[in-house]
């Protein structure tokens, strides 16, 4: 090898010279892009995970300080020189409001072990919006929502706006059950239908008018369909439209037909545009016998219903006992009223829910809760 020649690669036996050697294989290029993009995102979710336990430490050695101070002003006046003096040393990220977040996180998430694991999957954001909300048990649920679902932060701000919460069966529990069902997402990834499914469901991104019939209901949806997914939660693939089943010499069509991936259910969707009334629960029950016997796969569970309508009794829903079938009714708003409003409606169905289980009643089958709507 002469000198000229000293240092360059050899391939085949031939020199690879600069400028007019072989160029790099298509698939070699790839693989190189892969590593480098893995090694990427494993940097990224490491500093995450350490500005997330970085703050928690922060917030837990400041609350070792002034937790046993007599007065508030005296952890006012620490935070604000503590503020002071790390801003000068280490620029943003340690203000005021950023330590005083720093000691919420602390408080509200005091294990150790629970704030390494969500480091993971949550960033700094997520917590800065978790520690927002006062109630224990719905910021656990927004919480093991966020982490099992993938939200962002801007999707997490999102369904808290939107009551999520508040608009799903397990709000209307009794806060130990709950708490059961919370630990089993915490601990198995396990859901139920009352993490699930939510009542009512906002469907004011369809755009309907005053009058319109089912069919201008179910064609919304469908043109509408990721936002409906959307609200529908995650885990929802849509399988059919209009699904024809034939019992004898009758057709029969569900209106549309989801499968849920963590329940490994099919969901079967009617819609009504009028209220509920007693002989929808017989045409649901139908078709989840049919979809039971023909569409069932091994290693799912039993299909569940939703009737999506525009009205309810929620003693007319107890009374025909529809959970214990597998089936959940829930109203949906093409308009949605004023906040308060809203706050209202659900704080009136939690109180009543939880008044019925104060009457001796019990989760029915599948873990559901007892009949109470959805």
């Amino acid at each position: 090898m002469t000198g000229e020649n000293q240092g360059l690669p050899v391939r085949g036996g031939e020199t690879m010279a600069a400028g007019n050697g072989p160029k790099p294989v298509p698939e070699l290029l790839e693989d190189l892009r892969s590593l480098i993009e893995t090694a990427r995102l494993r940097v990224a979710v490491g500093v995450n995970a350490e500005m997330v336990l970085l703050y928690w430490r922060m917030g837990t050695r400041i609350r070792q300080e002034i937790i046993g101070a007599d007065r508030a002003a005296y952890g006012q006046e620490v935070m604000r020189r503590l503020a002071r003096d790390l801003t000068a040393a280490y620029g943003t990220g340690f203000s005021h409001s950023n330590l005083s977040r720093a000691v919420r996180f602390a408080e509200q998430f005091p294990h150790a072990e629970t704030v390494a694991t969500l480091s993971q999957q949550l960033s700094w954001s997520h917590f800065v919006e978790l520690v927002k909300i006062e109630d224990p048990l719905k910021r656990e649920f927004y919480t093991e929502m966020c982490r099992l679902e993938r939200w962002s932060v801007r999707t997490l701000q999102a369904k808290v706006r939107g009551m999520l919460f508040e608009r799903t069966a397990l709000s209307r529990k009794p806060e130990d059950l709950a708490r059961r069902e919370l630990a089993a997402l915490r601990d198995e990834d396990r859901l139920t239908p009352d993490l699930v499914f939510r009542d009512p469901y906002l469907l004011d991104f369809l755009g309907l008018a005053d009058t319109y019939s089912e069919r201008d209901l179910e064609t919304a949806i469908i043109a509408e369909l990721e936002r409906f997914l959307l609200e529908l939660g995650a885990g929802f693939s849509f399988v059919a439209r209009q699904k024809r089943i034939a019992i004898d010499d009758e057709d029969y069509y569900i209106d549309l037909l989801f499968y849920h991936r963590k329940l490994r259910r099919l969901v079967a969707i009617d819609l009504k545009i009028d209220r509920f009334r007693a002989e929808h629960k017989g045409q649901m029950e139908l078709y989840l016998r049919w979809l039971d016997r023909h569409e069932r796969e091994g290693g799912e569970e039993s299909p569940l219903g939703l009737i999506l309508c525009a009205g309810k009794s929620e003693e007319h829903v107890e009374l025909l006992q529809l959970e214990q079938n597998g089936i959940r009714v829930a109203e949906y708003l093409t308009e949605l009223p004023p906040r308060e409003l809203l706050e209202a409606r659900l704080a009136a169905a939690v109180r009543l829910a939880r008044e019925r289980y104060g009457d001796g009643s019990s989760p029915g089958d599948d873990g559901m809760a007892p009949t109470r709507g959805c």
